[in-house]
């Protein structure tokens, strides 16, 4: 499939914790494999990552609040979730330049660096980043993310999860009008990439899809799960994730005492146990 301005698909969602090491063992209870700590090189804040063949999830919490959070504070104010995605993209200044041809307003290529913390020594991986003003991604704080050393933190072992989830499927974004939000994202996808269903309106971002519903419609892309938290829309609930086998997902889940609703399709597991956001776990 053809990328949308030079995005290829969804790089990683972001999660915003207020306890680092709380989130990482959570997170590896649910049967995630979580990289070394790492830290964002003159900011304040740290990440785990947990690295699927396809996209990854970054848990992203404070390490020193006297430093530059890049707003994380503010958002911890409210809630811990799913607080943002970065779009993957092969040419960061390529990207830009289709960004801005597309009639958007992109800012960078910046350089983005963060330790991480691996038993040899400390590496640094690397990054680009373009940024979009948030009227350009609506419902949704977002940029584009070009790794310059994705052997770093790409390694093998990392990419190996005892509930066998391989894939970023999706992410599920509560707005008031879910239409109209989706047919925000034209100018960097294009019609091709819509879809307007029963309930939801889904964005085809090349690997990885953005969902969008009504806060009346999230129950009902996650039937069995009460009580949901609500929050004055736009807010980001969900995500979807692909694992190889249903039957071990359930096995692990069950062996690790977590609570979940078993669906034909997939495992559903409650915000309260992932750090406040809808996990969803699909396998044949």
């Amino acid at each position: 499939m053809t990328s949308g301005c030079g995005i290829t698909g969804i790089d990683h969602t972001l999660i915003g914790v207020r306890d680092l090491e709380a989130a990482r063992s959570v997170w590896s209870r649910l049967g995630f494999t979580v990289t070394p700590r790492g830290r964002h090189i003159g900011w304040g804040t740290g990440n785990y990552c947990i690295m699927l063949d396809s996209g990854y999830i970054e848990l992203l919490g404070i390490i020193d609040a006297a430093q530059f959070t890049n707003n994380l504070d503010k958002f911890l104010e409210q809630r811990e979730g799913l607080m943002g995605i970065a779009f993957a993209t092969d040419d960061a200044v390529a990207c830009h330049a289709q960004l801005a041809g597309a009639g958007l307003h992109p800012d960078g290529p910046k350089d983005l660096a963060r330790l991480l913390e691996l038993p040899d020594g400390d590496v640094m991986p690397s990054f680009k980043l373009v940024f979009l003003p948030p009227e350009e991604t609506p419902s949704i704080r977002a940029f584009v993310c070009y790794h310059l050393t994705p052997d770093l933190v790409r390694q093998p072992e990392w990419q190996w999860h005892a509930n066998g989830a391989t894939a970023l499927i999706s992410t599920t974004v509560v707005c008031d009008d879910p239409v109209a939000t989706a047919f925000g994202y034209l100018p960097i996808f294009g019609p091709e990439r819509l879809k307007v269903l029963d309930g939801v309106t889904i964005v085809n971002c090349g690997f990885g899809t953005l969902r969008f519903v009504t806060p009346e419609n999230l129950a009902m892309l996650h039937p069995g799960l009460d009580d949901l938290p609500s929050y004055p829309p736009p807010w980001m609930a969900a995500m979807k994730l692909e694992v190889q086998d249903r039957a071990r997902c359930v096995n692990h889940l069950q062996a690790a005492g977590i609570d979940f609703f078993q669906t034909n399709e997939s495992c559903l597991i409650h915000p309260r146990d992932a750090n406040g956001l809808i996990l969803e776990l699909v396998g044949r």
